[in-house]
């Protein structure tokens, strides 16, 4: 049978937005919960790599919604490696409610040598890697795991990283970048779209103290944000949009 990383999450009230339907980051942060327990499973999670000094950070990740997941329900998600191409370690997630598929994602990792935050390849982590029962099956198509850059993009807000933002790398944690990037949106938008997809790829941490400007652009039935700090590109989001009955 093909290894799969299974749990079912009871979600709380805070997990839930002002529209009482999952909020991004507690996707996200969930989701991730679920790869750190399928990794310790595996033999790569955070304490099997930490006397290594090796970790894995997130690099890009893409979510499809079936539809909106609403307050009172509870998920459960499916998880699991796929091989790794080169530097590239690749996951999906299947997230369920009930019996019904409601999102799936693919996210992709790098594993870093955390004194010089070089590139590692997989055979840095020995027989965990040669015996690890790596599953093909992709639950969802990524068009494309590059966003373009923004060209028209405007200013929307600024911010300045700060302790509870960040997590034990001392960078602003991969999650509290979807709160950043919602904060580009008014209540009333959002209140008029429902989010069929979206994407959040990864350039270059930022730590406590550091001044994030969020730029956005809009185009037919997606927005574009972009996080930037002097001038260089930290992060970016897509999201597509449907418009509410």
């Amino acid at each position: 049978m093909a290894y799969c990383n299974r749990k079912t999450y009871e979600l709380r009230y805070s997990d839930f937005d002002f529209k009482d339907e999952l909020s991004l980051t507690s996707l996200l942060a969930l989701i991730q919960e679920s790869a750190c327990k399928s990794a310790d499973e595996l033999g790569f999670g955070y304490d099997d790599l930490r006397p290594l000094d090796f970790g894995f950070l997130t690099v890009n990740t893409y979510c499809k919604f079936s539809r909106p997941i609403s307050l009172g329900e509870n998920i459960t998600v499916e998880t699991w490696p796929l091989p790794p191409r080169h530097y590239i370690f690749e996951r999906d997630y299947r997230v369920l409610s009930g019996e019904e598929t409601v999102a799936a994602l693919a996210s992709r990792w790098c594993l870093v040598d955390l004194k010089t935050f070089s590139l590692l390849l997989p055979e840095k982590m020995g027989e965990v890697h040669t015996n690890c029962p790596y599953r093909n099956e992709k639950t969802v198509e990524v068009p494309s795991w590059r966003i373009p850059k923004l060209t028209e993009g405007r200013e929307i807000y600024r911010m300045r990283v700060g302790v509870s933002d960040c997590d034990h790398y001392l960078h602003a944690n991969n999650t509290r970048y979807l709160d950043f990037f919602m904060d580009c949106f008014s209540m009333e938008e959002l209140k008029e779209r429902r989010i069929v997809s979206f994407q959040i790829s990864y350039e270059k941490q930022a730590k406590e103290g550091k001044e994030i400007v969020f730029l956005r652009q809009d185009f037919d039935g997606m927005s574009i944000c972009e996080a930037r700090s002097e001038g260089e590109l930290l992060t970016q989001f897509r999201v597509e949009w449907e418009a509410k009955a």
